[in-house]
């Protein structure tokens, strides 16, 4: 064996981290933990896993929900594409594979959305095969251990990477070699702190050797977002608001939200035009809601809510619902329109806000 894996796993060995999924018998468990985990900090990921497992305790109950019960379980944790891919992917494992997950990284990469590295880590975790994977904690640790100048995020960077994690895999202990260097990034290769003096790599370590790690990994500089002004229409009528749902594909998509348009400077004078111009809607402003800003992974949001009316001889595109106030938790939004319903909901009648 290695140095680094032999390192790597005997520090594993006494250290690994008790998490939810690592105790599950079932691979369903590991590919669940793994699309949560995409972009997503394991703190946050925890209470959504418990949750979910619960609700939907194997791949068969998945396969068997509707869509909006799967987003709704979902709600808070972002990347709703992740939800979308988990339940179609259910429904294929039912028809194509007689309910089981498969263990090759050739048949998981045939599921919606399932890549080289969630595959690679479904196969060694979940069903014991030699195969190297690589998410942003083994990056991280890889690059410091190994000195590697070339960005992290770029198609060449990452490629070093991928050969180096594969290079040092330890025939038939793949899946804690994984997330042994999983751990040894979350918990003491820190991205701006590194615990060097703790670090079970520290004798090998070119990085520390040479007092570069603070300057590793290098990561190519992401392009400034933009920022988008939007205006949302919140309309009550007989203690029922008028929702929107989204079309199934893009951003948030199968959530249900207030009607928003985009680009108004003024929406005190053009707010009703735009809304009629993009949904065929005729209202009559009535006064400032809330305003709510929040940042997603491509730009940055500030949403004004306007209380409105809505004319008689208005019209209903498709998409619209009259829900009841009482049973807007049954329906999916985003985190800015949940906020928004939060406070309706709790200014018109008292009802507790909804905390995904």
């Amino acid at each position: 064996m290695n140095k680094l894996a032999k390192l790597a796993l005997n520090w594993y060995s006494r250290n690994a981290r008790e998490l939810p999924w690592r105790s599950h018998p079932d691979p369903y468990a590991i590919w669940v933990s793994e699309i949560m985990l995409q972009q997503t900090q394991v703190a946050t990921v925890i209470p959504y896993f418990d949750r979910w497992m619960n609700r939907f305790p194997d791949i068969s109950a998945l396969a068997r929900a509707t869509e909006g019960e799967v987003l709704v379980l979902w709600e808070g944790l972002g990347y709703y594409a992740r939800a979308r891919n988990l339940h179609k992917a259910a429904v294929v494992i039912m028809d194509e594979y007689g309910g089981f997950l498969p263990s090759s990284m050739g048949e998981l990469k045939k599921l919606p959305g399932v890549g080289r590295y969630t595959s690679a880590a479904i196969s060694s975790m979940a069903f014991g095969l030699d195969e190297a994977t690589l998410d942003g904690n083994i990056k991280r640790v890889l690059a410091r251990v190994f000195n590697i100048e070339e960005p992290v995020n770029t198609t060449k960077g990452e490629k070093i990477l991928w050969k180096i994690a594969a290079e040092h895999l330890p025939t038939g202990r793949a899946g804690e070699y994984n997330q042994a260097l999983m751990d040894i990034g979350a918990i003491i290769c820190l991205p701006k702190k590194p615990d060097c003096p703790r670090c079970p790599l520290k004798t090998i370590c070119e990085a520390r050797i040479m007092g570069l790690q603070r300057k590793l990994p290098v990561v190519k500089k992401k392009p400034k977002v933009p920022t988008v002004v939007k205006s949302a229409v919140v309309v009550i009528k007989k203690q029922k608001v008028l929702l929107l749902q989204r079309e199934s594909k893009g951003l948030l998509g199968g959530m249900w939200e207030f009607p928003s348009v985009e680009g108004n400077k003024n929406p005190e004078k053009e707010l009703p035009r735009l809304v009629n111009s993009h949904y065929k809607l005729k209202i009559v402003k009535k006064s400032h809601f809330l305003t709510i800003k929040h940042t997603y992974s491509h730009f940055k949001l500030t949403e004004h809510a306007f209380l409105c009316t809505l004319k008689s001889d208005s019209k209903f595109l498709p998409g619209f619902k009259w829900i009841p106030l009482i049973e807007l938790r049954k329906f999916p939004m985003g985190k800015v329109d949940r906020q928004i319903t939060n406070k309706l909901i709790t200014q018109e009648n008292g009802y507790k806000p909804v905390c995904p």
